[in-house]
């Protein structure tokens, strides 16, 4: 009977990752590499099926902001983000409110506002009240 228990249990954990429930399971940092593309940022993520997906409506100027000390940004970097911190992050943008079916967020150190669009729910079920955000060159 135990170890009957034992494949359940670790049926369902592996279940819940496999189907992108992370977030139950406190592990929750994504990852995407945005680049310009005619002078948009866009960025990929084929696991999501987003391709050349915008940043629009204040974003953009917010990664201007934070990859000014990133060699070449514009042919692509590193975003980590969370709805919960982790070690080093940068960035925290906090919910502000809905507007078409997209979510505000406000820096509140820098006093930025940013819109993101409804491809953010691929990554989160629901829109979190807090992301936190750290950039870094890529590898």
């Amino acid at each position: 009977m135990k170890y009957f228990a034992s494949i359940l249990v670790l049926s369902l954990i592996l279940f819940a990752c496999k189907t992108g429930n992370r977030n139950k399971l406190g592990n929750s940092v994504f990852t995407i590499s945005p680049y310009k593309s005619d002078g948009a940022w866009v960025f990929d993520d084929s696991k999501k099926d987003l391709e050349q997906e915008p940043f629009v409506s204040g974003i953009p100027e917010m990664i201007e902001l934070i990859t000014a000390d990133i060699p070449d940004a514009e042919n692509g970097f590193v975003v980590f983000f969370s709805s919960k911190p982790f070690p080093g992050y940068q960035l925290l943008l906090k919910w502000t409110s809905e507007e078409s079916d997209g979510n505000w967020y406000i820096d509140e150190k820098t006093g930025m506002e940013g819109w993101l669009c409804p491809a953010l729910l691929k990554y989160f079920r629901k829109a979190p009240k807090t992301i936190y955000i750290k950039t870094e060159a890529k590898k």
